[in-house]
């Protein structure tokens, strides 16, 4: 098969959703198919690859690391021409909520091809987080999609952002998402698959790759004797991802404890300016952006990992990682913490609840009763498993 994927961001680029297309793209070349991945062309970096088709963008961040392609019929010639010389097309892959979910659905209706939208994201938490204004933004994201997308859908007429989700999935042959408690929360406000004859949203979690994982696993950083227990927190630094809150509330805790903030974003100089500002007990590293395979051993010699969005994550992919590789977590969102199932410690929703919960997992790491994670998790999350799930998902769109 070829597929092509369309993403809003370039996949070397920052983020879950782009190491997820990174390792799809490589494990289904494995496997024997030819992907082509439709991005915004990146400016913090040049990145050769023929698999890519780098449309003209502009930079959205300071650090010039997200770029937005504006989804105009320029945009559309743009991909058209790309797609020239390329063998014929069997999928569309969507992987994006906004430009590219856009470009995505334009491209297959005007080449009739099957479309398989992956949900990768809460947008009404995303915009809630991020916008000043987030019904109004929610209003003209919607009649943008609206008048945007070819062919009309049946007529939507909500303005919210499940009323936006709703659009695409309508057009969509299949929709997937990475996580039970996300294809729960999808289904529940009707975002389901109008190509598809019993409207259920598949579940297919995004993997993490086979080799760097037994890589990782195979051989922890030691922790010196005696040593304080080791935090990492690993995220965009953006204020859905709560990495404010969660310096906070270690300095409110008062653990000793070793923590490392890996990530990049916006946030960066906020995050320096408050651990400067309230000088935590704990000894704070940030170690910016890291290669994925450093990450993975990062999460592997930690003794716990911290993951402190709420309500935004589809999956929260770095918490599966560390569980796969046996590294528990410091969970705030309930949604993610019943979906791994065990080797948490839950964040409770009164104000001093983070605090008390990094107390907890420092007495238990330095007295040796951490919990452990589920061992199926390792499997489970394997991109080899990941992938043939998907393939069957498009095997069955391309049957239908």
């Amino acid at each position: 098969m070829h597929i092509v994927m369309f993403g809003d961001q370039h996949v070397e680029s920052s983020g879950g959703a782009q190491v997820s297309m990174r390792l799809q793209r490589r494990f289904l070349e494995r496997a024997g198919h030819m992907v082509t991945i439709v991005q915004p062309r990146l400016h913090a970096r040049r990145v050769a690859d023929l698999a890519f088709l780098d449309l003209p963008s502009l930079p959205v961040t300071l650090d010039r690391e997200y770029g937005m392609t504006l989804p105009t019929r320029a945009a559309d010639r743009a991909v058209d021409a790309g797609m020239v010389g390329r063998p014929p097309v069997d999928v569309v892959h969507v992987q994006g909520d906004f430009w590219g979910a856009i470009l995505g659905h334009r491209f297959a209706a005007r080449h009739t091809l099957p479309v398989v939208h992956t949900m990768h994201n809460r947008v009404d938490v995303g915009i809630a987080a991020t916008t000043p204004f987030p019904r109004l933004a929610l209003r003209v994201l919607n009649a943008w999609a609206g008048q945007a997308i070819r062919p009309r859908a049946p007529r939507e007429s909500g303005t919210d952002g499940w009323a936006y989700l709703r659009r695409f999935g309508a057009r969509a042959a299949a929709v997937t998402a990475p996580s039970s408690h996300f294809a729960h929360r999808l289904m529940a406000h009707h975002v389901r698959p109008g190509g598809s004859p019993d409207g259920r949203v598949d579940v297919v979690w995004n993997g993490i790759d086979d080799e760097m994982l037994d890589a990782a696993g195979a051989a922890p950083a030691p922790a010196p004797a005696k040593a304080p227990p080791r935090l990492v927190w690993v995220g965009r630094m953006s204020p859905e991802k709560r990495l404010l809150p969660f310096i906070d509330a270690l300095a409110d805790s008062g653990v000793a404890a070793d923590v490392t903030v890996i990530g990049g974003g916006g946030q960066a100089r906020a995050a320096r300016r408050l651990v400067a500002r309230r000088r935590p007990a704990a000894r704070v590293t940030f170690a910016g952006r890291l290669p994925y395979a450093e990450t993975l051993r990062r999460l592997a010699a930690a003794d716990a990992v911290v993951q402190s969005s709420v309500g935004f994550e589809t999956q929260g992919m770095t918490v599966f990682e560390a569980a796969s590789l046996g590294t528990p977590a410091i969970v705030a969102d309930p949604d993610i913490a019943d979906e791994l199932g065990g080797g948490v410690w839950r964040v409770g929703t009164e104000p001093e609840a983070f605090a008390a919960a990094l107390r907890d997992a420092v007495a238990d790491i330095d007295a040796g009763r951490a919990p452990r994670p589920r061992p199926e998790i390792a499997e489970s999350f394997r991109q080899s498993s990941r992938t043939e799930a998907m393939i069957a998902v498009y095997e069955r769109v391309r049957r239908r």
